[in-house]
């Protein structure tokens, strides 16, 4: 089977558990828990592409997801202006702002780069709590509209689930034909060796600032769903912790992997839930977690899966040949 074809299958396996799970959700409270699992896979899919298959650290995507929430909320609560106008102006704004910081920041590398990204999103989040004339500051933006789109709003939790699966496996539809293309091919040389890609005739400026423009559009996406959706949005979600933690999502699920991304977005997100139970040494359990996690899974939870399912190969082979 072909890494294309393989792809394919993976992805319609993923689509038909997500539409099968809000289904199977006993209450509102597992239908939310999975909305922002679906949300945090998107912007996860996009740091993916940038972090593990171009090799270009950014500690700012928060700050995208954030500007891309508030746009389409002022736009619609305050200006009254329709829904899709807002959403696609949310979505814009992050793709327009990734353009104008990726031009200078993408010219730095390593930490250097790391840095750039990471004052930018400081910047964000201080702009948000400090203009309360526009975005609320801290205490939040409240009476943002329902999403509603061709007439139909997505009013219900179990609706909006859908809906937040269904853009989910369409990201990653796209991020998988963006990889088994020729961009794909020069991301990875990118990756590897910048002079030996610059060598074959790879403009490295062109395709850094097209992948981090796309990965703070994927953000943007998931940005205008999660303010259409909670219809309150506050800068403490858009904060440094949460660009962190979505860095942590890509390195927990493995560098190169999208099926790793998804799965490290939905295991941190769906973690806290299980560890709330443990009120005070919640916080420690979620740090020895990850540690142990990093220690025994070096090369992710993609690589953990990939070394079992070949592990049980061999076993298996070798018993074939016992019995024979």
């Amino acid at each position: 089977m072909s890494p294309r074809a393989r792809d394919l299958c993976w992805l319609a396996g993923l689509f038909v558990l997500l539409l099968a799970a809000p289904f199977l959700a006993p209450n509102e409270y597992y239908l939310a828990v999975l909305t922002i699992c679906c949300l945090n896979a998107m912007i996860v899919v996009g740091l993916n592409l940038l972090v593990g298959h171009a090799g270009q650290i950014s500690l700012g995507h928060a700050a995208f997801f954030g500007l891309a929430a508030y746009a389409t909320a002022v736009l619609t609560a305050t200006l009254k202006l329709p829904i899709p106008l807002g959403l696609a102006a949310g979505v814009g704004l992050s793709v327009l702002v990734a353009l104008v910081i990726g031009i200078p920041a993408l010219k730095l590398k390593g930490h250097y780069l790391a840095m750039a990204t990471l004052g930018f999103g400081i910047i964000v989040s201080i702009l948000l709590n400090e203009t309360v004339w526009l975005t609320g500051g801290p205490s939040g933006f409240t009476g943002i509209p329902r999403l509603a789109l061709f007439g139909f709003e997505f009013a219900s939790a179990r609706s909006y689930s859908i809906l937040a699966s269904c853009v989910l496996c369409l990201i990653v539809l796209l991020a998988l034909n963006l990889l088994h293309s020729r961009v794909g091919r020069a991301l990875r040389a990118i990756h590897t060796s910048e002079r030996a890609a610059q060598a074959v005739g790879i403009d490295i400026a062109a395709y850094k600032l097209f992948v981090f423009v796309l990965s703070a559009a994927f953000a943007g996406v998931a940005g205008v769903l999660y303010a259409h959706y909670l219809t309150f949005v506050a800068p403490s979600s858009f904060g440094f912790l949460f660009s962190v933690e979505l860095i942590v999502m890509v390195v927990l699920g493995g560098m190169s992997s999208i099926p790793g991304s998804i799965a490290g977005a939905f295991f941190l997100t769906l973690l806290p839930e299980f560890l709330r139970a443990f009120e005070n040494i919640e916080v420690l359990l979620f740090g020895a977690i990850l540690v142990v996690c990093m220690i025994f899974m070096p090369d992710g939870l993609a690589g953990a899966c990939g070394l079992a399912f070949r592990t049980a190969r061999r076993r298996l082979a070798r018993k074939e040949r016992a019995d024979a």
